[in-house]
C-alpha cells in the first residue's frame, strides 16, 4: 500500500476535476475510473471514437485518457477532430508497448503524453496530475508533494531526498528512477518498464543500464541500512518498507 503524500487537485473554483476515459476494454476503463475517483475526480467513460467526441462535447473534461486502437474511429482521428475544432483538452494516450510509431505520431499530432500497456494505475494518475497542472486546469490544495516510504522521503518539487533525516544527493536519472519506484511501491516493475518511463525510449534490450543504475541507487539509499530496493529474479525490481 502506498504512503505517498501528494496534494489534492481540483478545479480553480474548488469543484472536482473532470476526466474522460476512452477505451473499448471495459475492465480497463473500470479500473481507471476507480483509481481516478479515489483522487476525488469526476469520471465518465466511452468505448469508441465517436462516443468520445460526444462525451467531450457534453462533459467538457479537464483531461482525456484516450486509447489509440479503438473501433470505428481511432484515438489519432479523435485527437485530430478535437484539435481542428479548437478543443485543447490535454490528452494522455494509451498505447501498446511496442507501438513506438504510435507514440511519436500521437505526440506530433497534438497529444500531450502517453503511457504504455500494461501500466500502473499510479503512473496514469501521476501523468494526469502533471498534465492538468501544466495546462492550468488544476490547482493543488497544498504545496510540496512528497513521496514517503518508511524513513525515506522524496520531494518532487525541490528534488530533495532524505533517509533517516540524512540528505542524499542523487543525479537526475537516479532521482527519476527512485521516483518511479516510489510511485509503484510494493509493485514489481520490469526492466522494460523502467527503461520506458525513466529513459523514455527503447534501449534495444540493453537492460544492463537498469541494473547499473539500480546498483548506484542502492549504494546511496540502502548502504548500511535496512534494504528498501529488492530484486525479484526474472521479473524486475520492487521498493517496499521492511516487514
Amino acid at each position: 500500500m502506498t504512503s505517498a503524500a501528494v496534494p489534492a487537485l481540483s478545479r480553480p473554483d474548488g469543484s472536482p476535476l473532470r476526466i474522460a476515459v476512452v477505451d473499448d476494454e471495459q475492465m480497463l476503463t473500470d479500473l481507471l475510473s476507480m483509481a481516478l475517483r479515489m483522487e476525488g475526480w469526476e469520471v465518465r467513460t466511452a468505448a469508441s471514437g465517436y462516443e468520445a467526441l460526444q462525451l467531450v462535447r457534453d462533459f467538457q473534461p479537464d483531461a482525456l485518457v484516450l486509447d489509440i486502437m479503438m473501433p470505428d474511429l481511432d484515438g489519432m482521428a479523435v485527437l485530430q477532430r478535437l484539435r481542428q475544432s479548437g478543443n485543447d483538452t490535454p490528452v494522455l494516450f494509451l498505447t501498446a508497448r511496442d507501438a513506438v510509431a504510435d507514440r511519436v505520431a500521437g505526440l506530433t499530432a497534438g497529444g500531450d503524453d502517453y503511457v504504455t500497456k500494461p501500466f500502473s494505475l499510479e503512473e496514469v494518475v501521476a501523468r494526469l496530475r502533471g498534465l492538468m497542472r501544466r495546462a492550468g486546469s488544476a490547482f493543488a490544495a497544498e504545496e510540496e508533494p512528497i513521496l514517503r516510504l518508511a524513513d525515506l522521503s522524496l520531494n518532487e518539487d525541490s528534488h530533495e531526498v532524505e533517509r533517516g533525516g540524512e540528505q542524499i544527493e542523487l543525479t537526475a536519472t537516479e532521482f527519476e528512477l527512485l521516483r518511479f519506484l516510489l510511485r509503484n511501491q510494493r509493485r514489481v516493475v520490469s526492466k522494460a518498464q523502467i527503461l520506458d518511463r525513466v529513459w523514455n525510449y527503447d534501449f534495444g534490450g540493453r537492460s544492463s543500464v537498469v541494473e547499473l543504475y539500480i546498483s548506484y541507487l542502492r549504494k546511496k539509499i540502502d548502504a548500511g541500512r535496512t534494504p528498501l530496493i529488492h530484486t525479484v529474479r526474472g521479473v524486475g525490481y520492487m521498493i517496499k518498507a521492511p516487514q
